[in-house]
C-alpha cells in the first residue's frame, strides 16, 4: 500500500499511515504586520489591574486563582509574575502543567488588549523545560509577534526565581480577533 499524500510514511510494524504534521500554527507567516501598542494602553512599567476581582487568572479575591501580577512593557510586550501555591499543584509539590499553560493564556490575553486586538485563543503551545515546585516564583515575559488580518501571533517565556533565571516554560499562541458583539468581550477592560 503506497502512502497517501497526507501521510509521510507507513508505520514499520502496523503498516498504518503516519501523518505529516503541518508546521506550527503559532509561527507567524513572513508577511505578518508588526503589532502596534494601542492608544490608551498602560504606560511601560505600569501595573495592570485585574479585569475583575474573582478572575481565576488575575483576580486578587479568588483564593485558588493564579493572582498574576501583570506589568505593561515597552512596545508590544508584557510581563507577569506568578507565585506557585499549594492550590496550584498537580503532582505533590509541583505546579500543574495545565495551570501553567493557563498562566500563559491569561498573560497573552492582556497582551492582546494592550495592542488593541481583543481575541480568543485558537492554539496554545507550552513547552515545559524545568519542573516548577510549589513555593517558586515564575517571571513571564511575553511579546506580540505580529498581526495578519484577524490572526494575532504571540510568544513568551517563564523563568524561575527572577527575570534572568533559568527558562522553565516557553509558550506560543495564535489568537483570532473577535468582533465587539462576541460573548468573550462581555467583560471587556
Amino acid at each position: 500500500m503506497a502512502p497517501h499524500r497526507r501521510w509521510a510514511s507507513l508505520h514499520p510494524v502496523t503498516a498504518a499511515p503516519v501523518p505529516v504534521w503541518p508546521p506550527s500554527a503559532t509561527t507567524p507567516p513572513d508577511d505578518v504586520e508588526p503589532a502596534v501598542r494601542a492608544p490608551g494602553a498602560p504606560a511601560p512599567g505600569e501595573r495592570i489591574p485585574a479585569h475583575y476581582a474573582y478572575c481565576f487568572g488575575c483576580g486578587d479575591l479568588n483564593p485558588a486563582g493564579l493572582r498574576l501580577e501583570l506589568t505593561a512593557g515597552e512596545g508590544a510586550t508584557i510581563s507577569a509574575v506568578l507565585t506557585v501555591t499549594e492550590h496550584h499543584q498537580g503532582a505533590p509539590g509541583m505546579a500543574h502543567g495545565g495551570l501553567l499553560a493557563t498562566a500563559f493564556d491569561e498573560t497573552f490575553g492582556f497582551l492582546l488588549w494592550m495592542v488593541g486586538k481583543p481575541a480568543v485563543t485558537a492554539r496554545l503551545e507550552t513547552d515545559f523545560a524545568l519542573p516548577v515546585p510549589v513555593g517558586s516564583t515564575l517571571f513571564f515575559s511575553c511579546e506580540c509577534l505580529g498581526v495578519q488580518r484577524r490572526k494575532v501571533y504571540v510568544r513568551g517565556v517563564a523563568r524561575l526565581g527572577g527575570p534572568d533565571g533559568p527558562v522553565a516554560l516557553r509558550g506560543a499562541a495564535l489568537f483570532v480577533a473577535v468582533p465587539p458583539e462576541h460573548p468573550s468581550r462581555s467583560s471587556a477592560r
